[in-house]
């Protein structure tokens, strides 16, 4: 099968296409017969030396796929051959075939095609857990995630808009804050003109946060979060210290916490899956909640695909095509 190797740590040229062989689906898995394949900031982190997939999981980029199930593992029952599905991968997305335990697949909602549904793992997966499940987000409560236009940004929106949360968000420009607007975000706060902690605190602060910026950031979410709010921490693009005022932390009851996905145990990804089949597939289902596509590339081009990632002109996600 035709992949896409990383042949040393470095810039968006050290990606390059090869062959290896098709993998085998141990028990509980099955082989993915790759359709598309998500891009995401980890395959970037990962590409430049820092962020390595965990024991035993492919050492080729990509944490989401969707296609048509080739094989199925030993005891397998849920999924059958020829079954279309999107996956969250431990690794392996960007190529031909991939492997994927058989209970973080779910199916393609109806409706929905094959490259849309490539990007819906990593991110729902994502949002679902630290928003709803770590975040405790709940109806009318104020919600402000930083990236709107990010995918991670764009799903946020929604589901949080779905589940009746006020939502607020940060993003780079007017185009990208219409966007944000669109997708259901009550105030989009274009972060080159306006101080979002301003605007927070003057509509009583957020009760939760979702960042994926940290370094100066996280002392400024402190100040944004209403008493008793809560920052959820995804990713650190502005850097991982910061100095932080633990009083307001303790007099204002405030939680920081936060987590990553990949290194999570498989039980783990089970449940969250489970809880994406039950409370999030139905929206999507219903059109009411759908993927936001921002560009395609063909497998073979997968280094562009990756500077277009680190552009940061992006909104929504970006996909690999992989089937001819």
């Amino acid at each position: 099968m035709h992949v896409i190797e990383i042949s040393k740590p470095g810039g968006a040229e050290v990606l390059r296409l090869a062959t290896r062989p098709i993998p085998v689906p141990g028990h509980g898995e099955i082989l993915i017969k790759v359709a598309f394949s998500g891009v995401n900031r980890p395959d970037v982190l990962q590409r430049s030396g820092s962020y390595a997939p965990p024991p035993g999981a492919s050492d080729l980029p990509g944490l989401e796929a969707s296609g048509e199930i080739a094989a199925v593992g030993p005891g397998v029952t849920e999924w059958r051959e020829g079954d279309l599905v999107c996956a969250l991968l431990p690794g392996g997305g960007y190529a031909e075939f991939a492997v994927a335990p058989a209970a973080h697949a779910l199916s393609v909602p109806a409706g929905m095609g094959l490259k849309e549904a490539a990007c819906l793992p990593e991110t729902f997966f994502t949002v679902w857990t630290n928003v709803f499940l770590r975040g405790g987000l709940t109806a009318g409560e104020r919600f402000l995630v930083h990236g709107g236009s990010s995918g991670i940004g764009t799903t946020a929106i929604q589901l949080a808009n779905v589940f009746g949360a006020r939502v607020f968000t940060t993003a780079g420009s007017a185009r990208k804050c219409d966007v944000c607007g669109d997708l259901g975000a009550e105030r989009a706060i274009n972060y080159r003109k306006d101080d979002f902690v301003e605007i927070m605190r003057s509509e009583g602060g957020a009760n939760l946060i979702l960042d994926m910026v940290g370094g100066d950031y996280i002392p400024r979410n402190i100040k944004a979060l209403a008493n008793e709010g809560r920052l959820v921490q995804i990713a650190f693009l502005g850097g991982a210290k910061a100095e932080v005022n633990f009083a307001q932390v303790m007099m204002r009851r405030l939680t920081i916490t936060g987590s990553t996905l990949r290194p999570q145990s498989d039980l783990a990804k089970s449940r969250i899956a489970d809880g994406l089949r039950e409370n999030v597939w139905p929206h999507l289902e219903s059109g009411r909640i759908s993927p936001i596509m921002d560009s395609e590339f063909h497998l073979s081009e997968a280094s562009t695909a990756h500077m277009r990632m680190e552009s940061s002109d992006h909104i929504g996600k970006i996909v690999l095509r992989v089937a001819a």
